[in-house]
């Protein structure tokens, strides 16, 4: 009688401990953000550098992403659409995520000077999502935004 290979016998064991392990690690989620039922995956812009490149110097965005803007204070936000290259809808939330204005239809901006689209009232998020998308769910002041990262 031929005993078994003891390192081939203790590499199977380690392969079938590990395995089943390795099938249940999850993948990294995908930024998002939930809208009035609606789900849209999001890039997030939280430091300066980020909030300034923005959505600068692409051609266009996939119909279910964003770009969230996050920033520490509520404060009057004013943004622009300079070297952006797509119209966008702009909404502005307050700390506790309640929508408190919109910007529709806003137009890609290539040349100086670009207007700047104010929130209106002090805002701790801006959503930024392809133009359309604001009328398309009927968002009103007061709707909630989850963020889910």
């Amino acid at each position: 009688m031929k005993l078994p290979n003891l390192p081939s016998v203790a590499a199977a064991l380690l392969l079938a401990l590990i395995v089943p392990v390795a099938g249940c690690a999850k993948a990294p989620a995908t930024p998002s953000v939930e809208l009035k039922g609606s789900t849209y995956s999001i890039e997030i812009a939280e430091d300066d550098a980020a909030r300034e490149h923005g959505l600068m110097d692409r051609e266009s965005m996939p119909a279910d992403h964003g770009m969230l803007f996050i920033f520490q204070d509520d404060a009057m936000r004013a943004f622009w659409m300079k070297n952006c290259k797509f119209p966008q809808d702009m909404l502005f939330f307050d700390a506790q995520r309640k929508l408190i204005s919109v910007q529709r239809n806003v137009p890609a901006c290539t040349a100086d000077p670009c207007p700047a689209y104010s929130s209106g009232a002090p805002a701790r998020y801006v959503l930024e999502l392809n133009a359309g998308q604001a009328e398309k769910l009927g968002v009103h002041p007061g709707d909630e935004l989850t963020i889910r990262r």
